[in-house]
């Protein structure tokens, strides 16, 4: 073997790196996140942790008792509270379905520019949250409102729902849910091809049939994994039903009101709110599961 061939063979080999170490592998490959593992261990895992603890726990922090969850449903007030909040996180999402699914459309269809300006609209009010919504509520249809003014000056004479009535809350809730719906299902909406309509044409569909074969086929685990999300969102809330119903004795009482209050000991003692939060926790992990697999399947599409 010539000295060439010999240094050709050595630069295709290339230099000869000792085994690296199980641990240090790991190191190398988890070290940049460790700040971050870190940090949610400490702010979300050990909170979820003692949350869980507690609830089994007896008023003073000792002992295994199952007695907390047995009070709280049997509590009458305890299980019109966690209908509430389902029954008007449902109604929201809902309604965020109905109004921010053919309003994604439509922005999807706009010009560049057209879409540029409603995203910015859309984003400015997905970030209004708790007083900020309350009072949008109470400035558009309170009881001098401008929309409830500018109504009755035209002649039509209408009753604006109670900020703190069922109706009230949920058309707050809307102002910031519809945002978050259109900026969550937008992304989706380019599926849905041009190319797609004139084979339907072709075929001699209509738009309702294109949109009951193809479209909403295609469509629908997105939207339906919006609605899951914004669901979630709806039941989580509190600086916004603080601000229209109040902190103390709601008319409508929700989790997230009934947790503040018994946390402070205003009502039952101190031992239901880890258990309502417990119970928010389940939800909340319901919720992302069915989720996972709604994207999971819309998966497919892409």
């Amino acid at each position: 073997m010539s000295v060439a061939q010999y240094a050709a063979d050595n630069a295709k080999r290339g230099p000869e790196t000792a085994p690296i170490s199980p641990y240090l592998r790991w190191l190398t490959n988890w070290g940049p996140a460790l700040p971050l593992i870190i940090i949610g261990i400490v702010m979300l895992v050990v909170p979820c942790a003692l949350m869980i603890r507690q609830s089994f726990a007896l008023p003073d922090g000792s002992g295994f008792t199952l007695a907390n969850w047995v009070s709280l449903f049997e509590s009458r007030s305890a299980r019109t509270t966690i209908l509430n909040s389902l029954l008007l996180s449902f109604s929201v999402a809902t309604i965020a379905l109905l109004v921010g699914g053919p309003l994604t459309w439509i922005i999807s269809r706009m010009t560049r520019n057209w879409q540029a300006l409603n995203l910015g609209l859309l984003t400015v009010a997905n970030n209004f949250s708790g007083i900020g919504l309350a009072f949008g509520y109470v400035a558009a249809l309170g009881s001098y409102g401008m929309i409830t003014l500018a109504l009755k000056m035209i002649g039509i004479d209408i009753i604006p729902p109670a900020s703190s009535s069922f109706w009230g809350l949920t058309i707050a809730y809307e102002y910031g849910i519809v945002p978050m719906f259109v900026l969550l299902t937008l992304p989706s909406m380019a599926l849905i091809r041009n190319e797609w309509w004139e084979a339907c044409q072709c075929c001699g569909a209509n738009r309702w049939q294109f949109w009951r074969y193809v479209g909403i086929p295609v469509l629908g685990p997105f939207l339906g994994a919006s609605w899951i999300l914004c669901f979630t969102w709806s039941m989580g809330l509190y600086g916004l039903p603080v601000a229209l119903l109040g902190s103390s004795r709601p008319a409508f009482n929700l989790i997230t009101l009934k947790m503040s209050r018994s946390m402070t000991g205003l009502l039952l003692g101190n031992q239901q709110m880890p258990v309502l939060a417990v119970l928010l926790m389940i939800i909340a992990i319901c919720a992302l599961t069915l989720y996972k697999i709604m994207l999971k399947r819309a998966g497919k599409w892409l």
